[in-house]
């Protein structure tokens, strides 16, 4: 099956989008004439395999490489570096050259920046005395569709590197991208955002429409509603244990550009200690129709259609059928493969999930999240300390902890620091100052105002129905996301109504109304929700772009899906993020050590 993900479904027109990343750098390929070497920065591979194939490249005379520090092996006389701006690449990029001139090689080199060049990086280049031999320009890649209703900017280090460093240039390159997809589908007339990241990046919008307009004579805008979310808003739900199947592949097996990469002898092929890609997006009926779901009900629909394919097995082989039946029969023998894979992938995750030390932290995540036996959870964490497991699940379990209870009491957040560095080692001050810093961890100042979030928008939900849902907890089993219960809020009658919960949420928030006139009115003068929301021209649901800037997670994406196929909802939800997240890969982020 394709690793590239099919389209066709998709709201709006993202095939085009990924057409022309293709073209542009085919393009690029084709103006340097004769064989050449394409050298990838290996972060950029996986975002390319969801964009071309690579055949199609090898069409253009291409060898391909990975950037490694190693000298590069290859007869071309032309060498093309495909690299993000990265002060650590170029140091790489210039001992390859050094090393070519030092054997005497005479090469041509061409250095791609993606999606833009930066000062930084050519001063490097400049003072290694290389880029004499250089022609230096960008591929602007700055959307990738990973699915037909989620594209990913794909800014690993976006939430660190605002929260922490202080670097807001990811900000830009999100307003960026958020403005070419304006200049394909008209410009976005309602703006809301929450959180700092949010409103700066909704300001940025703005400036780059008065610099460069996207021309309002292209009929009506294709996408209605721009909901811009920081990740700081909701650093609850990503550090949750995600309940849906998509989301515990990727907590288990982390989903890396639409694909998991296990052993072979998982999915019941016999090759000892090789490893296999398992592509996962909606061109996999199958898939498609469970990734949604709560695990729990997954399980149960596989066996249900095992057990039919077997009722429908014996009727063929007792039953003479006619020609048509057997047509059907046959058809229905088509989807085995995804049904077989689904199964096994199934079998694996319930191993994990199955597991009591696996249950007992769901158990105590949600006693977390009740924000009611603050010994309990302080002692849990304690033993998690004491048994020395993985850093990131205790530190996961901490920013839960933390951030539930507005910090921790004085004498309880030294105890902790202090139990950490020693059972992890000292180098890990980088780590704990990083997440101070960013205020995941830190000392409580002020009463939690979490319990009356929590009940002001119905955050835990009792009893949940995970086999029919009616409310997005069945994710978590009984937790409603907060970032989607803002999103849900925000469609269904505005923010206004929520404004003082809003308050008591990180960050400001604003709501604009935008089009090529200046004095056009803001939402602060319109009644209710968005107005003419519902229904755009031609009688297409109305379609809200929703940007997660720091991450997102497989289960919020879900709970975004399970809200757009709700009777009586009048839009088609898209999510953009800067990377699909889970809360071991968003602390990761943070962890650094001194050594």
């Amino acid at each position: 099956m394709a690793q590239i993900p099919n389209l066709e479904n998709a709201p709006i027109n993202l095939t085009s989008i990924r057409d022309q990343s293709q073209k542009e750098l085919i393009n690029i390929l084709k103006n340097i004439r004769g064989k050449k070497c394409l050298v990838i920065d290996p972060k950029l591979g996986g975002s390319l395999s969801l964009i071309v194939q690579t055949s199609l490249l090898k069409e253009h005379g291409v060898e391909l490489r990975h950037l490694a520090a190693d000298p590069l092996q290859t007869e071309c006389t032309k060498v093309v570096y495909l690299v993000r701006a990265q002060i650590d690449l170029m140091k790489v990029i210039c001992s390859h050259v050094h090393n070519d001139i030092s054997k005497g090689l005479q090469r041509e080199y061409f250095v791609y920046f993606v999606p833009r060049r930066t000062v930084a990086c050519e001063k490097i280049l400049e003072e290694e005395k290389v880029h004499n031999f250089m022609t230096i320009a960008e591929y602007p890649l700055y959307v990738v569709p990973l699915d037909e209703d989620v594209l990913s900017f794909e800014l690993d280090f976006a939430f660190k590197d605002c929260t922490v460093d202080g670097d807001t240039s990811s900000l830009w390159h999100i307003a960026k991208s958020i403005h070419k997809l304006e200049f394909s589908f008209g410009l976005i007339p309602n703006v809301r955002a929450k959180g700092k990241a949010s409103v700066r990046v909704a300001d940025i919008l703005n400036r780059m429409q008065a610099e460069e307009p996207v021309n309002s004579d292209m009929g009506a805008p294709e996408i209605n509603t721009l909901i811009l979310l920081d990740r700081e808003v909701d650093m609850i739900t990503p550090m949750c244990s995600q309940l849906t199947y998509e989301g515990l592949l990727d907590e288990f097996l982390h989903v890396n550009n639409s694909a998991v990469e296990l052993d072979s002898s998982i999915m019941g092929t016999q090759q000892e200690g090789k490893k296999i890609k398992v592509p996962l997006n909606s061109s996999d009926k199958l898939f498609r129709e469970i990734r949604d779901l709560n695990f729990e009900v997954v399980v149960q629909v596989l066996r249900q259609k095992a057990t039919s394919m077997k009722q429908d097995y014996t009727e063929m082989t007792t039953t003479t059928q006619s020609v048509s039946e057997l047509k059907d029969f046959v058809k229905k023998l088509n989807s085995l493969p995804e049904m077989t894979r689904h199964i096994n992938l199934a079998q694996h995750l319930s191993t994990f999930t199955s597991k009591p030390s696996f249950l007992g932290r769901l158990d105590m995540e949600h006693t977390m999240v009740e924000a009611q036996s603050y010994d309990i959870c302080f002692e849990y964490i304690e033993e998690m300390i004491h048994k020395q497991e993985p850093l990131v699940n205790v530190l996961r379990m901490l920013i839960l902890f933390s951030v539930t209870n507005a910090g921790l009491p004085k004498k309880n957040f030294d105890y902790l620091r202090r139990e950490l560095l020693h059972s992890y080692g000292f180098e890990h001050m980088a780590t704990l100052n990083n997440l101070e810093k960013a205020g995941w961890l830190r000392k409580q100042e002020s009463k939690s105002n979490w319990l009356m979030i929590k009940r002001a928008l119905q955050l835990v939900v009792d009893d949940t129905d995970t086999a029919n849902p009616n409310d997005i907890s069945y994710v978590f089993s009984g937790y409603a996301p907060l970032s989607i219960r803002l999103v849900q809020q925000a469609i269904r009658s505005g923010w206004r109504p929520v404004e003082e919960i809003l308050k008591l949420l990180p960050g400001p928030h604003s709501e604009a109304k935008r089009s090529g006139f200046a004095n056009s009115p803001s939402f602060d003068t319109l009644p209710g929700a968005v107005p003419n929301m519902d229904r755009v021209g031609d009688g297409r649901r109305a379609l809200v772009l929703v940007v997660f800037i720091g991450g997102v997670t497989f289960a919020e994406i879900s709970a975004l899906r399970f809200l757009s196929a709700q009777e009586g909802m009048a839009y088609d939800l898209i999510v953009g993020t800067t990377k699909v997240i889970n809360g071991n890969t968003l602390t990761e982020t943070f962890i650094e050590n001194l050594g």
